[in-house]
């Protein structure tokens, strides 16, 4: 099959390479559209982080310049089954599903695994209980993107947000506009939604966020105490000892780059959850005594569990989340490393689609 593999020198190539087989309960599938992520233009461009966060993480690191077909944002179509499957979905059937690959192969993460290529190649093997059918109708591209909507579902349960609560979403790319959309379609906010990019923050006006914040013009962290959240431990203590009304608030920390940890415990009010979504491969520095006085909880978030994507995958057939409004462009794979350069402008592109 023709894919895009790593390179030794941080780049993608296309070639052929040998088309995968399954193995027990697998499928073979044919790849109709994959999302390009933005862990994979991390993974491309500093692999040894990356591999370092993975095995510090408990995951099996894999060079991502040892020849990696990546593409774990998928959506293909059934053309053949391995040993003992039970073929329940019949040959053509269109799948997405959660990118968790497990088999005798061993276990990974499609596309990260070389055992489990992703989508940026023609064929791809997934495990037959976690594919799951496209709704009928719902576009390929669009139902490939359930992996980053996905996520976001994942980060507000996890969250505990409570209904009133505030919601700020910091760093606007597809992970981050997927809690947007995660958190309005369930009835969420007010959502005020922080970038830099004029672009995305459109965006993620589309995607229902009652406010949208440039942090050049204005502090995220601005507007606690106008929104009804109490902002100092003092506060927040005598509206509980009182039995006052008063908002509780989470802080979503999409942007994933060393130094904003450090300004959201310094800017969150007391009480707040800070939810770690956008996956920050450096060293970063904050001053505990100061998340303990304000009795900040951190909590990370990883990926999807199968209900997750499989509710969000519902949510965008049914209309209840845009997907494809993220969608700024596609290409085939021999215009797949210029995508990846393409993305580095917010300005530019959000979601790319690659068709192999």
């Amino acid at each position: 099959m023709r894919a895009a593999l790593t390179t030794k020198d941080n780049t993608l190539t296309v070639t052929d390479v040998p088309d995968p087989v399954p193995l027990e309960g697998q499928l073979l599938v044919r790849t109709l559209a994959c999302g390009i992520c933005g862990s994979d233009l991390h993974a491309l461009a500093d692999p040894e982080g990356f591999m370092e966060t993975t095995r510090r993480s408990g995951g099996t690191p894999y060079d991502p310049r040892e020849g990696l077909v990546f593409g774990h944002e998928f959506a293909a179509e059934i053309v053949g089954y391995g040993p003992g499957t039970e073929r329940t979905l019949p040959v053509g059937t269109v799948v997405c599903g959660p990118p968790i690959a497990i088999g005798p192969q061993g276990a990974g993460i499609v596309g990260y695994a070389p055992m489990f290529p992703g989508g940026y190649g023609e064929y791809m093997i997934l495990n037959e209980g976690l594919a799951m059918p496209v709704p009928g109708g719902l576009d390929p591209k669009v139902a490939a993107i359930t992996e980053p909507f996905s996520v976001g579902a994942r980060a507000v349960r996890r969250s505990g947000i409570e209904p009133g609560d505030v919601a700020v979403v910091l760093g606007l790319g597809p992970i981050g506009l997927g809690v947007v959309a995660q958190l309005k379609a369930r009835g969420h906010g007010p959502v005020i939604a922080a970038d830099f990019s004029p672009r995305r923050r459109a965006l993620a006006e589309a995607l229902g966020a009652d406010e949208v914040i440039d942090p050049a013009v204005a502090s995220p962290h601005a507007r606690w105490a106008e929104l009804g959240v109490p902002v100092s431990t003092v506060e927040r203590m005598a509206a509980e000892i009182f039995g006052t009304a008063a908002r509780g608030a989470c802080v979503f920390e999409c942007v994933g780059v060393p130094g904003v940890l450090r300004q959201v415990v310094d800017g969150a009010p007391a009480g707040a959850t800070v939810m770690l979504v956008g996956v920050c491969m450096q060293p970063d520095t904050i001053e505990p005594g100061v998340a303990a006085s304000k009795e900040i909880t951190v909590r990370g978030t990883f990926g999807a569990m199968p209900e997750e994507y499989r509710a969000t995958l519902h949510d965008i057939a049914a209309g209840r989340i845009d997907a494809g409004s993220i969608i700024t462009g596609e290409v085939g794979l021999p215009g797949l490393a210029q995508a990846f350069k393409d993305l580095a402008d917010p300005e530019e592109h959000a979601k790319i689609i690659v068709r192999p």
